[in-house]
């Protein structure tokens, strides 16, 4: 029986795990926290994503489309959360119409089901508190608790006679002989790294590239007040400037009935930093020190000083929203917890756009896997697995 390693106990690495469990290998799933879904999973914005903005062909586009109906069917058989609330994008003005147009497009190509298009008065019709001069709508796009079918996910390894290791840190990978030995204790036939914000760190562990980079980004929430929920009934979001690195702030309902609005994009100043105290100065320094993010920074220096702004107060946060819900007030909003993303740069401070999956002899990487990658888990699953499996 083959043995394979699976580094990260979060969606995808659960969800790889789960894969390759029921294709007979024997697994173990280690995790240096000591609960699965501790990080990105844990604090994701539980959308699933139809697949709107994806460029045609892409993975991104291939395994988010496949990946949703597997979601949907897996929480259906599971009895989990799946709400099909609806998303609209939203064009303020007639500037943003061309850009709305174009997802439209990608869209339509990528077959996204049952697409809309929306002037003012069909927005208001679907968001009577949104505003907007035109607006696409993707009635398919979902609401999931992804903490719990991460669970789900480590109990099917377990059923399947996988082992979840939690309180595992992974410090040495030496690959030799066509075996791969962890932390000079475990020894692997294969060995899957699936470790989101650590994942370069791990993967170089295995002697794979320094590039691209995780250059770590917090993103801020706020939450509408009970009393104030009914402003929003699906998810409301911005037409993307493709001249800026991140989306925007927009709004989300979630699977408890709150909504959620944001998030902003500030650099984080630890991989783990939740917080805007957090500070660790080994992950401050290697941000700073690799250069694409010192590109990266210099070309959307405006950009990040409006995010950074927008952080610092909240009545420009909230300004940002009324932009969409014109009925918003600061005093809607109360804190929410943050999250950090994973965002892979390349040395010439490009952000890696789509999923980056490679293969270094018997370790498989997960290099870049930002949204909509936990939507896309057991589609990108099935992709990693079948590489972990060739002979």
């Amino acid at each position: 029986m083959t043995h394979i390693g699976v580094v990260g106990a979060g969606i995808l690495g659960l969800a790889t795990a789960r894969r390759l469990a029921a294709a007979g290998a024997e697994v173990t799933v280690l995790d240096k926290e000591g609960r699965v879904a501790a990080h990105q999973t844990g604090h994701n914005s539980g959308v699933a994503h139809a697949g709107l903005y994806y460029a045609p062909g892409s993975l991104k586009a291939t395994l988010c489309r496949r990946g949703i109906g597997m979601l949907k069917e897996y929480c259906a058989e599971r009895g989990l959360p799946y709400v099909e609330c609806g998303k609209v994008v939203v064009a303020r003005d007639q500037g943003e119409v061309p850009r709305l147009r174009e997802i439209e497009r990608r869209a339509t190509e990528n077959g996204v089901p049952g697409l809309r298009w929306l002037d003012a008065a069909g927005l208001h019709e679907v968001e009577p508190h949104a505003s907007g001069v035109a607006a696409l709508r993707s009635p398919y796009t979902a609401i999931v608790d992804f903490p719990a079918v991460t669970r789900a996910f480590a109990e099917d390894v377990t059923k399947a006679g996988g082992t979840v290791r939690l309180g595992f840190e992974v410090t040495r990978i030496r690959a030799m002989g066509g075996e791969v030995v962890v932390n000079e204790e475990l020894v692997f036939d294969r060995l899957v790294v699936c470790a989101g914000l650590q994942s370069d760190r791990v993967a170089r562990l295995a002697g794979d590239s320094p590039a691209p980079a995780i250059v770590p980004f917090r993103g801020e929430y706020y939450r509408l007040v009970p009393s104030r929920t009914d402003l929003v009934r699906g998810l409301i979001y911005p037409v993307p400037d493709p001249r800026y690195p991140f989306l925007g702030v927009h709004f989300t309902r979630r699977v408890d009935g709150g909504v959620d609005v944001g998030p902003n994009a500030v650099p984080a100043l630890a991989r783990e930093g939740y917080r805007r105290r957090d500070l660790r100065p080994a992950d401050l320094w290697e941000t700073l020190r690799w250069p694409g993010f010192r590109r990266l920074a210099r070309r959307h220096w405006r950009t990040g000083l409006r995010e950074m702004y927008g952080s610092a107060f909240k009545h420009a946060f909230a300004a940002e929203a009324r932009s969409f819900v014109p009925e918003l007030a600061a005093a809607d909003l109360v804190p929410a917890p943050a999250g950090v993303r994973a965002q892979a740069v390349d040395p010439d401070g490009s952000l890696v756009d789509d999923f980056r999956i490679g293969r270094r002899g018997p370790v498989v990487t997960v290099r870049n896997a930002p949204s909509p990658a936990a939507t896309s888990s057991l589609a990108i699953a099935e992709h990693v697995a079948a590489q972990v499996l060739e002979v």
